[in-house]
């Protein structure tokens, strides 16, 4: 079986299928030996379990996923590395390589028509130019999964991981933090990576909640509250808000005093207990 952080043995592998990286599709292999073991042991993937990978690769996370869990589906956009792919996993008959895009795929159906109920979990290293919208796209669509255990540039792992309530927080960690539990489980070099990129990466760990953090009436009008108040965060809650919003300032001004918060306060302040409450007194306003 080949080495696949072997550097020689990669560009062996790849210059037989003609394959070169692609930096639209923020292409960079993982190369250091420890982290895909590592990963896969993390991620929660045991004999009786499934895992979907997003972006393969060459397949050595692919690898280690397949030795512990039951199945693995794992989804790759480039249709480049479909045949790379058939020959790294060649040895593997509980592995599925689906050709398509994260982001549009019907995952319900995928999940259903793959796993056939057993208990699935996500375990992938993202491309960074589309963290947020796969993690988010993975929560909001309220799938049967148990965690998501990705691969992240460093400083998006902060702020996804981040408490709410602190100045790394933002729109995506108090997004993150309503479906799930997130952590950062450990750090990743950028000389792990062929090509290496710019920036070093942390691999976290969101695991699902099986009810939201906080209870609202309408998610939706939430989270537009949320981005409201992130839109301008070094504005307080009231320019931002009464802006994002397009609502009068005396509303959004009334909304904060009844919901006990100070009319002086930024988005990065308040927990989610307090965006939940503040969202309440606001709906209230505008009935």
């Amino acid at each position: 079986m080949n080495n696949l952080s072997n550097i020689t043995t990669i560009k062996e592998i790849l210059g037989r299928h003609g394959f070169h990286f692609s930096k639209a599709l923020g292409q960079n292999f993982l190369i250091n030996p420890t982290v895909c073991p590592r990963m896969a042991e993390q991620s929660g993937a045991a004999p009786e379990t499934g895992v979907l990978e997003v972006g393969p690769g060459i397949g050595v996370l692919t690898r280690e996923l397949a030795e512990r869990a039951q199945k693995v589906v794992s989804v790759e956009l480039d249709r480049r590395l479909l045949p790379v792919l058939e020959e790294t996993l060649a040895d593997y008959d509980n592995v599925t390589v689906v050709n398509g895009d994260i982001l549009k795929l019907d995952l319900k159906e995928l999940l259903q028509r793959e796993f056939a109920g057993m208990p699935v979990s996500v375990c992938a290293n993202l491309p960074y130019y589309i963290t947020s919208p796969v993690i988010m796209r993975l929560l909001e669509e309220r799938l049967d999964i148990t965690s998501l255990t990705v691969m992240v540039q460093k400083e998006a792992a902060r702020r996804i991981c981040a408490q709410p309530g602190t100045r790394e927080c933002g729109a995506v960690t108090v997004a993150v933090h309503y479906y799930a539990e997130p952590e950062i489980l450990f750090e990743v070099s950028r000389g792990s990576f062929m090509p290496a990129p710019n920036v070093d990466s942390s691999v976290i760990r969101l695991t699902l909640r099986k009810e939201p953090a906080v209870r609202v009436e309408n998610e939706a009008g939430f989270f537009s509250l949320v981005r409201a108040a992130f839109g301008q965060r070094r504005k307080t809650m009231l320019n931002s808000v009464s802006a994002g919003l397009s609502l009068p300032k005396e509303t959004v001004g009334k909304a904060l005093d009844d919901a006990g918060l100070d009319r002086r306060v930024r988005a990065e302040q308040l927990t989610m207990q307090e965006f939940a409450g503040l969202y309440t007194c606001l709906a209230s306003q505008k009935e």
